[in-house]
């Protein structure tokens, strides 16, 4: 019972956020989607990831031994998904990518911090920016037959990851009233990455659902799978272990429906993909988690 009302608290919080953004568009009202996400992925969330490794007690060398297994991870889900796309007979272009990386921004990042604090945010914002380059690079690859360095080298959250584990790595601080600033900025992210969330769902036109569901279920166990092996591959301890593992287990991401839209992949099944896994979510990550705290 205590279990089940630890997750509860850890959970709702999120999917209740998630629902204010569904039921805001359903109820009509404006939400631009476009705007709200580039100020997230340019100023919040990059202040969100400074501030969080910045101030983090975790020993530098078990954040690098989790950058390390979350890339592992990643290339086991690679791996998992293209034999899983193969075998279905699924286009390539429309399904890889989406299947691989998952929603570690607007569902890892709170969840991470709410299960496991300050600590688990630090964790968890490593996990994210290890997403985020491979996204960018193989994802972008996947879908439009072309990725860039250089654009991984511009975005804003790379920075401020680099940045955060160089202050980090050398113990330096940034001045308090600079710290209060980049920590207010930051807090805009989770709340405002979850509503965007729910009202980007709301907008989506789905179709082939069933199987939209069962590609969610598959994903689901191959990318658990595949974090706990890395996990124990490389000695993790519990908490980044189960942030690592509710990271590449969070579903599809929206901005996966948004890269196919862009590069002339097949949109309408990544929209299904989205709200599919996302719903499952519901479901699945309160067992991941209850599982691994």
């Amino acid at each position: 019972m205590n279990l089940a009302l630890t997750v509860l608290n850890i959970t709702a919080p999120v999917f209740l956020l998630a629902a204010v953004g569904f039921a805001w568009v359903k109820m009509g009202f404006e939400y631009r989607v476009e705007f709200v996400t580039r100020l997230a992925m340019t100023l919040s969330v990059p202040c969100l990831i400074f501030a969080a490794l910045m101030q983090t007690d975790v020993d530098p060398e078990a954040l690098a031994a989790l950058s390390l297994a979350a890339f592992v991870a990643y290339g086991l889900v690679m791996v998992g998904c293209f034999v899983v796309v193969k075998l279905a007979r699924l286009d390539m272009q429309t399904y890889l990518a989406p299947l691989i990386f998952g929603n570690t921004g607007n569902l890892g990042l709170p969840l991470a911090l709410f299960a496991f604090g300050e600590v688990g945010l630090g964790y968890a914002v490593v996990v994210f920016a290890v997403m985020a380059i491979l996204s960018f690079t193989i994802g972008i690859w996947m879908v439009a037959g072309s990725g860039s360095l250089k654009r991984v080298v511009r975005e804003p959250l790379v920075a401020a990851t680099l940045l955060g584990a160089l202050f980090l790595w050398q113990g330096w601080e940034t001045p308090a009233f600079l710290t209060n600033t980049i920590e207010l900025i930051g807090q805009m992210a989770i709340p405002m990455m979850l509503i965007t969330l729910g009202v980007a769902v709301a907008r989506l036109e789905t179709k082939a659902m069933t199987r939209a569901a069962v590609l969610s279920v598959v994903k689901v166990f191959i990318c658990v799978g595949a974090a706990w092996l890395a996990a124990h591959w490389f000695g993790l301890e519990p908490i980044a272990a189960a942030v690592l593992i509710v990271q590449v287990a969070t579903p599809v991401a929206v901005t996966s429906y948004l890269l196919a839209e862009k590069y002339g992949a097949d949109a309408q099944p990544v929209a299904g993909l989205v709200v599919a896994s996302t719903l499952l979510s519901v479901l699945a990550l309160p067992v991941i988690l209850a599982f691994v705290i």
